[in-house]
């Protein structure tokens, strides 16, 4: 991990809230705290991905989220669907980025491009 966390600004931090608790659930991310109206989602305690209302949302934002599996990519996309996200890659190896590349695109709810990747071959 290089990054320690990052936070975005949302335009509806419940709707945010229900979206990525339901579209980060099969990556075993979930909502850890909250603090001054900012959600803080991660694993194993540590709120590494934050957002809430505060300020206009930053558009476009890339975020990849790593998954363990190729299954939990496409349950990333499946839930990301329908938590009400938007198509922008279906789950499928992307070998231009290297071959066991594994990765699918969901816009959010605020325009965002959300990737859940995984590196490891089939298996």
């Amino acid at each position: 991990m290089i990054i320690d966390h990052l936070g975005l600004s949302v335009s509806d931090a419940a709707k945010s809230q229900a979206f990525y608790a339901a579209a980060l659930a099969p990556l075993g991310i979930a909502k850890i705290m909250e603090f001054d109206g900012w959600a803080g989602f991660g694993r194993d305690g540590s709120p590494e991905f934050w957002f809430g209302e505060g300020g206009p949302a930053q558009h476009p934002m890339h975020i990849a989220f790593r998954a363990e599996n190729r299954q939990q990519v496409r349950d990333f996309h499946d839930a990301a669907l329908k938590a009400g996200g938007k198509d922008n890659g279906a789950p499928g190896l992307r070998e231009e980025y290297h071959p066991t590349y594994y990765g699918a695109f969901i816009i959010d709810l605020d325009g965002h491009n959300i990737e859940a990747v995984c590196h490891a071959p089939e298996g």
